[in-house]
C-alpha cells in the first residue's frame, strides 16, 4: 500500500494476493479505510478555540506587565 517493501517482498505479496482471496479482501478493506482516513476533516470545537485565545490574551497581559 505504501510501496515500502523490497522488490522481492512485493513479488511475494502479489503472488500471495493472487492465490488467497481472503488476503485480497483484507487488502481491499485496508485500502478503503486508508482512503476514508485521508478524507476526514476534523476541526476543534469553538469552545476550545475560544479557550486558547483567552489563555493567549492572559499570557500576553502577564508578559507585558513584566
Amino acid at each position: 500500500m505504501y510501496k515500502e517493501t523490497s522488490s522481492e517482498a512485493t513479488a511475494a505479496i502479489e503472488q500471495a494476493l493472487k492465490e488467497d482471496w481472503t488476503l485480497r479482501e483484507k487488502l481491499t478493506v485496508l485500502k478503503t479505510s486508508m482512503e476514508r482516513l485521508n478524507s476526514i476533516v476534523i476541526s476543534p470545537r469553538t469552545e476550545v478555540i475560544l479557550n486558547v485565545l483567552r489563555n493567549a490574551r492572559q499570557d500576553e497581559k502577564i508578559t507585558s506587565l513584566n
